[in-house]
């Protein structure tokens, strides 16, 4: 997974690559990078910037194993460090760039892998739509993170991607909320961020009005579970990318997603799997805030991954050629109202042209790593 297609004005974001149960257990065999690098510089600027290898579902490689990994992490848990250095976010060790990285010490590409993209934390997918299995892989998660803040996307609505690379989730709603009821239930105490449906709101143009209907009010019905089960959950509803939907549009389909209470929501995240530069997406997100109404304490998150160069001029949205790496995640943007810069889709795994959607292509994670 990693990655959804972004219909409308500005291109798309890209398809899955379909998570499988038994691809799991790989994960669990994945080493520690040891080591983690920092790289100063904005979006657009000087600089490389990298993410961590979290392990995406079907947009990115294979979900977590249910079972804790016995591998010491690779940083240290910040401990309470106040609100919110890069370094109080987890870092997954499951990622397929730690273990390309573990496997090819004397590929010449992988020192730049290593210390751009490998050492920087990002979000871990979760795709697989079985109830059954989800709640002991969140667990995994959350208990590995200790003190530090996972990211966590949820992604198994029913006709996700509206048929495209990306297509599966649950078969129906019903299904679907004992899902998510599953997935909260390995969210534990601490704080972490879910990433609710990329593409729920935005792309639900394929739906009917009354199938619409039905998944935003699964939607709200979704962030209010997440909520209700780890009320230090911060959720973040679809609110696309500044090349697509106007934002008062944007904000007006959030509003019947839920993405206004404060019982199902913090905000919304914008630009996942995309590549529009950051001061475009804070201002985009500011006024989805602003349409979007609600408790003054909503904000955003951004998707900064994939954007040093921002979008492609063309539109092309497929393992675009040029792109390079965005600004590294971080809890403490220093922009009002955008509540962190994080890296939702991995660097390096393939939206579908550089190989099959989701797997790990490290001639493309190089690329990005060069700018």
């Amino acid at each position: 997974m990693g990655e959804t297609r972004a219909r409308g004005r500005g291109g798309r974001r890209r398809g899955l690559g379909g998570i499988t149960a038994t691809a799991t257990l790989l994960v669990a065999a994945v080493g520690v990078l040891a080591g983690a690098v920092t790289v100063a510089g904005d979006d657009g600027t000087g600089g490389h910037r990298s993410g961590t290898g979290a392990v995406e579902g079907s947009r990115s490689g294979p979900e977590p194993s249910g079972r804790s990994s016995s591998a010491r992490p690779a940083q240290p848990p910040s401990g309470r460090a106040a609100a919110g250095a890069a370094g109080r976010l987890y870092r997954h060790e499951g990622a397929q760039v730690v273990a390309w990285v573990r496997a090819h010490r004397d590929d010449p590409r992988r020192p730049l892998i290593a210390s751009r993209i490998a050492a920087r934390p990002a979000a871990v997918w979760f795709t697989d739509p079985r109830p059954w299995a989800v709640t002991a892989r969140v667990r995994a998660v959350t208990s590995r993170a200790g003190d530090r803040v996972p990211v966590l996307v949820a992604y198994a609505i029913p006709n996700r991607d509206c048929g495209g690379p990306s297509r599966g989730g649950a078969p129906h709603l019903a299904a679907y909320a004992q899902w998510i009821k599953r997935f909260a239930a390995g969210l534990g105490s601490r704080e972490v961020v879910v990433i609710l449906e990329p593409d729920a709101v935005a792309l639900a143009d394929c739906l009917s009005p009354g199938e619409r209907s039905r998944r935003f009010a699964a939607l709200a019905r979704a962030g209010a579970v997440l909520k209700r089960a780890n009320p230090a959950a911060r959720v973040y509803h679809d609110g696309g990318h500044s090349g697509w939907h106007r934002a008062e549009r944007q904000a007006a389909a959030l509003r019947r997603a839920g993405a206004a209470s404060a019982a199902s929501s913090d905000g919304v995240f914008t630009n996942v799997s995309n590549f529009h530069r950051t001061a475009a997406e804070v201002a985009y997100a500011r006024r989805v805030l602003t349409a979007l109404g609600g408790p003054r304490g909503l904000g955003a998150v951004i998707d900064t991954s994939r954007n040093g160069n921002g979008a492609p001029a063309d539109g092309r949205w497929c393992d675009p050629a040029g792109r390079r790496l965005g600004r590294p995640p971080t809890l403490r943007t220093g922009e009002a109202r955008i509540d962190a810069y994080l890296w939702v889709k991995l660097p390096g795994e393939s939206d579908g042209c550089r190989g099959r959607p989701g797997t790990f292509s490290p001639g493309y994670a190089y690329d990005l790593a060069r700018g």
